[in-house]
């Protein structure tokens, strides 16, 4: 006897995983709010500013309740999951918040200031059983998928060097980049992507040969910098960043018979149509790539590691792995000093 498929009850779906965003920051605004509205498994429930005003204009936009103070939204019942758009210096106190308060953690890159606060969450996260993650979205970009596959190939011959940069152009100087007191500063704003791309391609366990930082003595942060890495094989990896220079957003690696080279490789926009340069025996190939939504794919996979479940073991070592080469960046740099940049 065939049974009435059509009779049967239907799966429950599963309930929408259920945020409160902890700072009403642009890049949240920008970004990761536009993102979750896009996906279907996510709710905003609620939109926590120190400033009333502030949340009640973000909630207006995204939906969910606005609420005055931090500590409000994380301690409600009816949320599943943080994300922290707040400066890097609140990181650690409103992550461990979070973690304590039985939630999953999408954090706004870097994760935290130090390899100390690093492991302390990611220690926590694996006591408790949550997720928690950092909020680098390039790296859900399906452009550098291409990459890889493209040098799993051997396109490009042997890997014989890595570069990677990223710059802005001076900001406003009451700039929450500009602020020592908030983590402010190049390092730990734009220098941590050429460190995660290099540890993509070169892989985690990377030491830094050398580095240089330069000081604006005004602002009382590093304002750009340099670092040399290297793989345990002994490939190099060059890093620049900057926040007093034109925009730049992009690496190359360089293989024995070729080179393979990413623009706009940290910030595209969803809408974006990325082109990658192959370079070999003297010709250029441009490779051109569907338009990739990295912040939707963020959210997505954050999602997905809420309901299919994440290996904090292996996932949190490469958290605090980043973190180690970021920390001995800082801590080997030659530090210069300068007057002040416009």
């Amino acid at each position: 006897m065939t049974a009435d498929m059509s009779a049967m009850p239907a799966a429950a779906a599963a309930p929408p995983v259920r945020f409160a965003v902890l700072g009403c920051a642009d890049i949240a605004w920008r970004n990761i709010l536009p993102a979750m509205s896009t996906v279907d498994d996510v709710r905003v429930v609620a939109l926590a500013s120190r400033d009333g005003a502030k949340a009640a204009r973000f909630a207006g936009r995204f939906g969910g309740d606005p609420v005055e103070g931090y500590a409000r939204a994380v301690d409600r019942p009816d949320v599943d999951a943080v994300y922290v758009a707040l400066p890097t210096a609140l990181h650690h106190t409103w992550t461990r918040r979070a973690l304590d308060a039985g939630k999953h953690v999408l954090v706004e890159k870097p994760l935290t200031a130090s390899l100390t606060d690093t492991e302390d969450l990611v220690g926590l996260a694996r006591e408790r059983g949550l997720v928690l993650m950092d909020g680098f979205q390039f790296l859900h970009h399906a452009q550098h998928a291409a990459v890889r596959t493209m040098v799993d190939q051997g396109r490009i011959g042997q890997l014989r060097e890595f570069t990677a940069v990223f710059g802005i152009p001076p900001r406003a100087d009451d700039d929450i980049r500009y602020r020592p007191d908030l983590g402010g500063g190049a390092l730990l704003d734009v220098g941590v992507y050429p460190v995660r791309v290099a540890q993509l391609f070169l892989g985690p366990d990377l030491e830094v040969v050398g580095s240089l930082l330069r000081r604006d003595a005004r602002r009382g942060v590093d304002i750009s910098g340099a670092a040399l890495l290297a793989s345990p094989q002994g490939i190099p990896a060059h890093h620049s960043f900057s926040f007093a220079a034109s925009y730049r957003s992009g690496y190359a690696l360089w293989g024995s018979e070729g080179s393979l080279i990413v623009d706009r490789a940290f910030t595209p926009p969803a809408t974006f149509r990325p082109a990658i340069r192959l370079q070999s025996q003297g010709t250029t190939e441009e490779i051109f790539l569907d338009p990739d939504n990295q912040s939707a794919n963020l959210v997505r996979a954050f999602v997905r590691a809420l309901r299919q479940g994440i290996d904090m073991e292996s996932y949190g070592e490469s958290l605090i792995r980043h973190a180690a080469v970021v920390d001995q960046i800082r801590d080997q740099a030659r530090w210069t000093t300068i007057d002040g940049e416009s």
